[in-house]
């Protein structure tokens, strides 16, 4: 891959220029993932205690109160109920995690929590035990333990403060403990579906023909672009060895379509290997207007009743680029066209304004996408 880029100003402008040679080969598990083997989010809302006094205030996060109030009660402690808690020490926070595929009761998974209300930070806070729910409501990991924040934040007394990265939020490495399986269709039926990441018919065609030559004719179907359909023996056991060996198989991907991504916050253009050009003609310019001041003083003469003023004094130039077109021959690759825009000092808005002209007119071979 070849990379250049050109700096204007502020604005930087990286334009990937993809020049590798033929595609290689490929694992069937690095394109492609079993249907239903898949991890399940999950979600918790749970309170941190410990805090250091950059806890939530109560006045502006009320559910914080109710929370410890019903944490409380199922303690055997009944609280006043008109009376206001300054809590300082505690927050409200949200906790969510990644149940991966074939997880059993008694394993542990890593837990991202992060604070819903007003703390400051959740540096050297515990989380107390926190239920973690699927998207069916089912409880399937339970939460505990003590944070880990990469953030800090101080403040002084002026009203001054420094954060350095998100003291609001941390993990829990192992914090969770799975307590329910999510059952899966894997030890289901005669067959499995391998759906490949980046749908292609002529991808999915090369995975059958793989899995064929490997495995034996009519084993693997290729449903459509995305999905291939492999025949997969009914036990469990003999299921997980067939697979091993499927997943393993060298497959050579096609490659991408032509693309060019153009990112208008940032001024990033990525543009693919397969882009061509028709024949175009580009014209290219800049008129650059410099005005300089330079107040003069009028000193009259002596004797003369005259007064000392100042007089305006203005000077303007105006500077125009030359060799502002360039041609392109039919076909011509990417090379050509960032070789003749980094020529012409193209500036990021430019070269953008340049690939849309191009496109209008017929001229560029590719999908012109702006993110």
């Amino acid at each position: 891959m070849v990379i250049k880029q050109i700096l204007s100003g502020l604005n930087v402008l990286l334009l990937a220029l993809v020049l590798c040679g033929p595609l290689q080969a490929e694992r069937v598990k690095d394109i492609a993932s079993v249907a239903g083997v898949r991890s399940n989010q999950l979600i918790g809302y749970g309170l941190v205690v410990g805090l250091n006094g950059s806890g939530d205030q109560t006045s502006q996060a009320p559910f914080t109160t109710q929370s410890l109030r019903s944490m409380m009660s199922q303690f055997g402690i009944t609280l006043p109920p008109n009376q206001t808690l300054q809590l300082k020490n505690v927050a409200a926070v949200s906790v969510h995690a990644d149940l991966p595929p074939f997880a059993k009761p008694g394993q542990t998974i890593d837990v991202t929590v992060s604070s819903i209300g007003n703390a400051k930070s959740l540096r050297g806070g515990t989380l107390l035990m926190t239920p973690l729910r699927g998207a069916d409501g089912n409880i399937y990991a339970i939460a505990q333990g003590n944070l880990v924040v990469g953030g800090l934040g101080v403040a002084g007394q002026d009203g001054s403060r420094i954060t350095i990265n998100i003291p609001s939020a941390g993990r829990i490495p192992n914090g969770a403990t799975v307590e329910r399986e999510v059952p899966t269709g894997f030890a289901r039926g005669k067959s499995l579906i391998f759906n490949l990441h980046r749908p292609d018919f002529t991808t999915a065609h090369r995975l059958a023909k793989a899995i064929n030559e490997t495995m034996g004719p009519g084993t693997a179907v290729a449903q459509d672009a995305a999905s291939v359909r492999v025949s997969a023996p009914v036990d469990a056991g003999q299921r997980v060895s067939y697979l091993a060996v499927l997943e393993n198989i060298q497959v050579t991907p096609d490659e991408a379509p032509a693309k060019v991504i153009v990112n208008s916050r940032t001024g990033t253009v990525v543009i693919g290997k397969n882009v061509r050009l028709k024949p175009a003609a580009i014209s290219h310019g800049n008129l650059i207007v410099t005005i300089r001041e330079n107040p003069q003083v009028s000193q009259p003469g002596a004797l003369s009743g005259g007064a000392t003023v100042v007089t305006p004094s203005s000077t303007v130039d105006v500077n125009q680029e030359g060799k502002r077109m360039f041609l392109f021959d039919p076909g011509v690759s990417l090379d050509s066209l960032v070789e003749a825009v980094n020529k012409v000092g193209a500036a990021p808005g430019d070269l953008v304004a340049i690939l849309e002209g191009l496109r209008s007119a017929g001229s560029l071979q590719a999908e012109l996408i702006v993110i």
